[in-house]
């Protein structure tokens, strides 16, 4: 699809991934539906693109709060690209979690991006073309020790993906699953910037992760897996997973080490 056409609503648009998304959307000459719960940095963006950038506040665990981005998405005109960017990171083992910090990881990672994509598929469908991006995790394909349960939300939203693709297989809509590996933002917590350093694991900026999702949306691709060596890992996990167990495994002591110091929550 080209940039210039493309009229989106875009979840989790006020920081990390989904600002610079908002940015380069709108600096290639897209209009844009900006969805989060806060302005934050997004008023900056605005004044910069006031006929092509709109903020709509929403809590998308809420019924009535997507509804609410369904009218403004209507108001536009219609809308030919979602984008479900929206999510948060917590890195600690599945017991230092309470129930409801699982509700909040699920219902926001998992259960918005389905229910926001129910919801716009009439729009979506009265398009020529149009496409629903969701943006998972390379932890929606290998499962690893410290984000069970982020790991859960992001496997689920792949076969959501996947799923939903073959589903609308002879409509207009196509899906687009994205899977960054670790993204430098500043909700990163220090006990999974720690353990990222630690381990010498390849974080990558968030213009650069936009840059290369926005590139899969042009070129039509149903896939992309962002990092090396973690584009591999992906494929020795599906192909050979106890081999990655027993890498894994040997992590263990630091994972628990720094798990045990988690700090803030971190986003990706």
């Amino acid at each position: 699809m080209r940039l210039p056409d493309c009229v989106v609503v875009l979840t989790g648009a006020s920081g990390g991934i989904g600002l610079e998304l908002a940015e380069q959307l709108c600096a290639a000459g897209a209009r844009v539906l900006a969805v989060s719960r806060h302005l934050g940095q997004l008023a900056q963006l605005m004044n910069r693109y006031p006929q092509q950038l709109r903020w709509q506040a929403a809590d998308l665990r809420c019924a009535q709060s997507r509804e609410d981005v369904l009218a403004a998405a209507r108001s536009m005109g219609g809308v030919n690209v979602l984008i479900n960017a929206a999510g948060i990171n917590r890195f600690a083992l599945l017991d230092q979690l309470d129930e409801a910090a699982l509700d909040e990881l699920l219902d926001i990672n998992l259960k918005a991006a389905l229910q926001l994509t129910r919801a716009c598929l009439p729009l979506l469908r009265d398009q020529p073309r149009a496409l629903v991006v969701n943006v998972g995790s390379t932890y929606g394909s290998i499962g690893y020790p410290g984000y069970a349960a982020y790991c859960a939300s992001k496997f689920a939203l792949r076969g959501f993906s996947e799923a939903l693709r073959r589903e609308l297989a002879d409509t207009p809509v196509n899906v687009l699953y994205a899977a960054p590996r670790a993204t430098r933002t500043a909700m990163n917590s220090n006990a999974a910037t720690a353990l990222n350093q630690a381990l010498k694991v390849g974080v990558d900026q968030p213009r650069d992760v936009a840059r290369a999702v926005l590139d899969a949306v042009q070129s039509e691709r149903s896939e992309v897996y962002l990092g090396w060596p973690e584009k591999l890992f992906v494929r020795l996990n599906g192909m050979l997973p106890g081999l990655v167990d027993r890498a894994l495994r040997k992590q263990l002591p630091l994972i628990r080490r720094f798990s045990a110091h988690p700090g803030k929550e971190s986003g990706k």
